[in-house]
């Protein structure tokens, strides 16, 4: 049984996904340079946790918030200013810095044009972000949210998709019955991303 994030906890979720995304190389290329490197990898990550609380759900693997994951459902508008003001996510978005947010929105828009292209009609959850804290890897807090996720999908017929940065996610994320829809090269950065999805199974 997962833990449903409380809005009084966003902001330690957001210091415990920077945790856990600490070695990411991704996000270590998006702040490259950057002053307020801590401050700015948090409000990184307490940005997509406040969208996801607004308009999906955030869920952790328990009240500890060893891991903790984000999603919307198809319906959920895109991130965008509007949105980020609604959910209260524009100030962590201001503490990104304007380098690092045109940055963001650079690198990921070919992701976003990939799952309106290949999600079109179809009725999914998008699993925006989900990390462990450093501490707690490779002790099954990211597999327990997972099959929690698997299992709603399941349950109310939804697609799961999501992205993911490192050949090693690819292969945890096989394990639960995903597979790879496009592997791409980010722009700027130069990093490969890989598109995922969870069909229902049958």
């Amino acid at each position: 049984m997962v833990y449903r994030l409380q809005k009084n906890e966003i902001t330690k979720a957001g210091a415990i996904l920077a945790d856990a995304f600490q070695v990411d190389p991704l996000w270590n290329k998006i702040l490259e340079g950057e002053s307020n490197i801590e401050q700015k990898f948090q409000a990184c990550f307490e940005t997509p946790i406040r969208y996801c609380h607004k308009f999906g759900e955030v869920i952790a693997s328990s009240e500890n918030l060893e891991g903790i994951a984000g999603l919307v459902p198809n319906t959920a508008p895109d991130m965008g200013f509007w949105t980020m003001m609604r959910s209260g996510a524009i100030l962590s978005a201001i503490r990104m810095g304007v380098k690092a947010g045109k940055m963001l929105g650079s690198v990921f828009k070919p992701i976003l044009k990939d799952r309106h292209e290949f999600m079109a009609g179809k009725q999914y959850y998008y699993l925006m972000v989900i990390g462990v804290a450093s501490e707690f890897q490779r002790h099954g807090h990211g597999g327990l949210i997972i099959r929690e996720l698997i299992s709603k999908c399941e349950e109310q017929k939804n697609l799961l998709y999501l992205e993911t940065e490192t050949q090693e996610n690819v292969e945890f994320y096989k394990r639960y019955g995903f597979k790879v829809i496009k592997e791409i090269t980010l722009p700027i950065v130069n990093l490969p991303m890989w598109e995922m999805i969870r069909e229902i199974a049958n």
